[in-house]
């Protein structure tokens, strides 16, 4: 019992500190204060990105960078408190704090130009040096409180690092510099804190966070909901099934695994519990799918807008990388899902209580007209920096017309704030973060490191792969998603690409490898929080969402052995990948559930152990997309899979079959 507590218990701060977070009400000067700064934000944002040119003056990079940087760390001191609960009411210290963030950061834009014409990142005067130390310090104060203290910890910790690196043992040894050359290198290079994350957010991020925030307050959440309820809500275990879609939907729109949770757990796990799933397995579910939903294009989260600056590649091919490795985790949650269902056999939800998919759709049809819009945009003219924004436009103009969701202008203030709120996090968070970076380019570490790392896996890409999922596992526990990303992009990327592997298929390994902790005690925030909600058992409930979501651990191990699973390779070769993986999620789905979904149950017992043990290898064996496996090709290791598989297919197909026949 006490095993369970302490995670359960720390589950249950997390959902009362995000649930108060979305009581806050801002009042008088703090939300007027939150409302003008996300407004100046977006409104930056628009002129640099769209290259309009108000006033006929045009922004450096670096000072648009500063601006936003200044707006947004500012907003941090006044939607997140020192200690203590959360709070709407700002003290006296955290409006001085606000306004100091603003003075230096408009120092240090004001001061862009000459520190580029002068190199003052390697050489900066004393005044700039000392505005640096003091950014620094408000820098390290928003992470600590945007991000938590282990992150705090960590970017302090690396943030120094490069003033004793020369006394670190191999393979982290590297150059020490003094702390006055480290600290103006950080404020002031394009290589840390306004490096590579900070460019993202300000060409990526901040457009679909918004359109994500615009999309949910139109009633695009419910839209969604409706949608799912109407197309697989009336099947067996429909009430899952709706979670699956209603979760991957407004998980792609948050980017956040708790506060889907919250979202649409809320609705879902008490509809799965009525319909006959244990709370457990209702909680496993919201968690597995809420988990998923962030990895589901097309927007995914920050992460992957990070993923784009980093590689500089259009995020239109990240979307596209990531939809296969996503179609094939939710196909394997609902394969477990509907075998659930159909051993126990649950029912679906009443028809008649079911909206229908006509009236959803014409109801609706503005949110699917929206998402069009943006996909086309992307994908036909590339515009990935102002498709959210043109999507935003259409949503709050039509929007006008939809008498149902109609916004106010208080609502549209709310959604002001809301944005601004999350986005203060986020920068908080990236300018921490980019200190790490910054501290491995300044030590000069990041090549020698590819190598040792190289050199200690024995030249072993399997054992590298391990370690690399080891170890972003080790890190999702301790750090958001995008911060373990970057650090692991530092770190381990340019090891594992220096091994031979795909680029894009390594970055998106290490994404997947860092959402993982959110389902696997014994973390597990996601399942813990869902568990909560649900009045399970933390532990058996992070079990068995690490049981559902099972193809999780495996689907990054495929995609990086070959990259025709996230679309890197002729039409054919994808098309071929992408059946026998889907064959293969099949085949694991029914060993881990007993029941195989179209065929029949598995039996009891011992032969039914073994049955459950053919197939997960069968599984396996077909979705592998890497053939030398005991001098195996691709092709032949398939067609072996399938003759493992006859055997305890056969005898499902045999059961149901018996079991029809005693039935009439």
């Amino acid at each position: 019992m006490a095993e369970q507590a302490q995670p359960k218990d720390r589950a249950t701060a997390a959902i009362e500190a995000e649930k108060a977070v979305e009581r806050l009400t801002y009042t008088g000067a703090a939300r007027w204060m939150i409302i003008v700064c996300t407004l100046a934000a977006i409104g930056l944002a628009v002129n640099q990105l769209f290259n309009l040119r108000l006033g006929g003056y045009a922004f450096l990079e670096g000072m648009y960078l500063y601006l936003l940087a200044g707006l947004f760390l500012s907003l941090t001191f006044i939607t997140f408190r020192a200690w203590g609960p959360p709070s709407a009411r700002v003290p006296i210290y955290d409006w001085v704090l606000a306004l100091v963030t603003l003075a230096v950061a408009g120092y240090f834009m004001f001061t862009a130009g000459e520190s580029l014409d002068s190199g003052w990142e390697y050489a900066a005067p004393d005044h700039a040096i000392w505005m640096s130390v003091l950014f620094y310090v408000l820098i390290l104060e928003g992470t600590r409180r945007a991000g938590g203290l282990v992150l705090f910890g960590i970017v302090l910790l690396f943030s120094l690092y490069p003033t004793f690196a020369e006394h670190v043992p191999d393979p982290l040894n590297g150059f020490t510099q003094p702390f006055r050359d480290v600290i103006p290198y950080f404020m002031i290079s394009s290589e840390a804190s306004f490096g590579i994350p900070m460019k993202a957010f300000g060409n990526l991020v901040i457009g679909f966070i918004l359109f994500g925030a615009v999309l949910q307050f139109t009633g695009g959440g419910k839209f969604f909901n409706n949608l799912a309820l109407s197309l697989v809500g009336g099947y067996r275990g429909g009430a899952a099934k709706v979670s699956i879609f209603a979760s991957g939907f407004m998980g792609s729109m948050s980017g956040s695994v708790i506060s889907n949770v919250l979202t649409t757990g809320a609705v879902s796990i008490p509809a799965m519990k009525k319909s006959g799933f244990s709370p457990r397995y209702a909680a496993a579910t919201e968690a597995c799918a809420s988990t998923g939903g962030v990895l589901m294009p097309p927007i995914m989260g920050a992460t992957a807008f990070v993923i784009a600056s980093w590689l500089s590649r259009p995020y239109v091919e990240i979307m596209l990388a990531a939809a296969i490795p996503s179609l094939l985790y939710f196909f394997g949650l609902f394969m477990q899902i509907d075998a659930y269902s159909a051993r126990r056999g649950l029912t679906g939800m009443a028809r008649a209580d079911l909206p229908r998919v006509g009236e959803t759709l014409r109801s609706g049809w503005l949110y699917v007209a929206v998402f069009a819009l943006l996909i086309f945009l992307m994908v036909a003219y590339r515009w990935e920096t102002t498709a959210p924004f043109y999507a935003v436009v259409l949503l709050l103009v039509v929007n006008q017309f939809n008498r149902g969701d109609r916004m106010s202008w208080e609502g549209f203030l709310n959604v002001i704030v809301s944005v601004g709120r999350t986005l203060s996090e986020l920068v908080a968070v990236l300018l921490g973060i980019g200190m790490i970076v910054g501290a491995f380019q300044a030590t000069g570490l990041t090549g020698p490191l590819a190598n040792e790392l190289v050199h200690m896996a024995g030249n072993s890409i399997p054992m590298l792969l391990l370690m690399g999922a080891l170890t972003a596992f080790i890190f999702g526990m301790g750090m958001t998603v995008t911060a373990c990303y970057i650090f692991l992009a530092v770190v381990l990327a340019p090891a594992l690409v220096q091994a031979g592997l795909n680029e894009l298929a390594v970055h998106l390994f290490i994404l997947y490898w860092g959402m993982v902790s959110f389902i696997t005690p014994p973390v597990a925030l996601g399942a813990f929080a869902a568990a909560s909600m649900a009045g399970a058992g933390a532990m058996r409930t992070g079990i068995e969402a690490m049981k559902l979501g099972g193809t999780i651990y495996i689907i990054p191990f495929f995609f990086v052995l070959n990259p025709a699973l996230i679309g890197q390779g002729p039409a054919l070769e994808v098309a071929v990948v992408l059946a026998c993986a889907l064959l293969g999620v099949w085949f694991i789905s029914a060993a881990l559930q007993g029941y195989a979904s179209f065929v029949g149950r598995l039996p009891d017992g011992i032969v039914g152990l073994v049955s459950r043990a053919l197939l997960l290898l069968a599984g396996l064996m077909v979705a592998s997309p890497a053939g030398g496996v005991a001098g195996l090709s691709h092709t032949v290791l398939t067609l072996a899979g399938f003759v493992v598989a006859l055997a305890p297919m056969s005898l499902a197909w045999w059961l149901a079959r018996q079991a029809s026949a005693a039935r009439s």
